[in-house]
């Protein structure tokens, strides 16, 4: 390799002197095209994970906010024979219902999204519907991951203790 770059400078220096000889491996150059885009991805990495922990963060305390004001329904519904399950069922209902929606509304945005970013590369692939019903999916299990806790802690409570001073 050094014999064939110092061959390379001789001869370059016979033809233009005066021009500098510079070189460089495709291998090298490849890497300089694709680094902003593998710091872009490290960066959206990085909010995205933080993107989660607080969008569960605000879920938690909604669920803490919803679960509190609705104890004596809750306890009203398990005097009346509403086994554990239903009122999971009926806590997970709310939020079931607006992560399906955020996830209905994100996913034209994101296929949108993920088109023009593809549009800049020379090689690409095509976008498929898979990737983001997955996300969908993870997005669905976290919340209810982060809902489970409080919602069974609410639904196992005993109705006396809540019922008790009304």
């Amino acid at each position: 390799m050094n014999e064939t770059i110092e061959y390379l400078r001789a001869t370059w220096s016979k033809f233009a002197p005066d021009e500098p000889f510079r070189y460089s491996f495709v291998e090298e150059n490849w890497n300089e095209l694709y680094q902003i885009e593998e710091n872009f991805g490290k960066l959206i990495n990085r909010f995205t994970f933080l993107a989660i922990i607080t969008a569960s963060l605000g879920l938690l305390g909604l669920t803490l906010v919803l679960t509190q004001n609705r104890l004596k329904e809750i306890s009203i519904r398990k005097v009346m024979g509403a086994s554990i399950q239903r009122i999971l069922f009926t806590l997970y209902k709310d939020v079931l219902k607006w992560v399906t929606l955020a996830a209905v509304f994100a996913l034209p945005f994101a296929c949108c999204a993920m088109n023009i970013w593809l549009q800049h590369f020379a090689y690409r692939i095509n976008v498929t519907v898979w990737p983001f019903v997955l996300a969908g999916l993870t997005a669905l299990i976290i919340a209810l991951l982060t809902v489970s806790w409080q919602t069974l802690r609410v639904a196992t409570v005993n109705p006396v203790d809540t019922i008790r001073y009304e």
